[in-house]
């Protein structure tokens, strides 16, 4: 069986995206001599949250995936990034190549999440690889790529804060259900307002107006 492993020499965004787009460089190693005519992979990614260490600010943005600090020990636990696939073309003994990951922005995502609360430093990932290789010398030969096929990468946070900011500028994302989205488009429409953030913005504004009249009506 073709002896594979797998190597991440890099990351970095992809500026011409349509969308949050992170790209990996893979290199792909194969057993001396032997001629790989195709790979078809499938690369599972995989947050290693214990993997680094972690600021009060960063903990507290943490709270609702992992719970409190001192409970770290037992919910510390991988988080599930993206699983792509990818086809890497014909090599014989070494090639580099590139793992394009689509990315979101979405808060009800806990990956997203845990980006989101990093101000820098690294976010250690694990890249899982298994699929099917094309070898040999004259004609194909069908082999699995082992389960165990593995590779570390760093991708360093203010990677990610710049392809956000690039994409979302000085923006969050929120997702609603359709329902609310038509209460709020509703909302809008009545008051008139210009833009969505005007609209939150009196949500809110009408939300601490009624706590200070409850506030009132209860005082002694």
């Amino acid at each position: 069986m073709t002896e594979l492993s797998f190597t991440c020499t890099g990351v970095r965004a992809d500026p011409h995206a349509a969308g949050p787009t992170l790209v990996f460089r893979l290199r792909v190693t194969a057993s001396e001599g032997v001629r790989v005519h195709a790979l078809a992979l499938r690369c599972q990614l995989r947050i290693e949250p214990a993997r680094r260490g972690y600021d009060a600010a960063e903990a507290e943005g943490l709270r609702d995936l992992f719970g409190e600090r001192a409970r770290w020990a037992g919910t510390l636990l991988p988080v599930q990034f993206a699983q792509v696939s990818l086809m890497v073309p014909s090599f014989t003994g070494e090639t580099e190549t590139d793992l394009v990951v689509p990315c979101t922005y979405d808060m009800d995502i806990a990956s997203t999440r845990y980006f989101h609360a990093l101000a820098s430093g690294d976010v250690p990932l694990l890249l899982l690889f298994s699929g099917t290789a094309f070898t040999g010398a004259a004609g194909f030969r069908v082999e699995p790529v082992p389960w165990d096929r593995e590779a570390s990468c760093a991708l360093p946070v203010k990677v990610w804060q710049e392809m956000i900011e690039q994409h979302f500028p000085g923006c969050g994302w929120v997702r609603l259900p359709r329902d609310t989205m038509d209460a709020l488009v509703a909302f809008r429409s009545r008051r008139a307002l210009s833009s969505w953030e005007a609209t939150v913005r009196t949500l809110l504004a009408s939300c601490d107006s009624d706590a200070v009249h409850t506030t009132e009506r209860t005082a002694p």
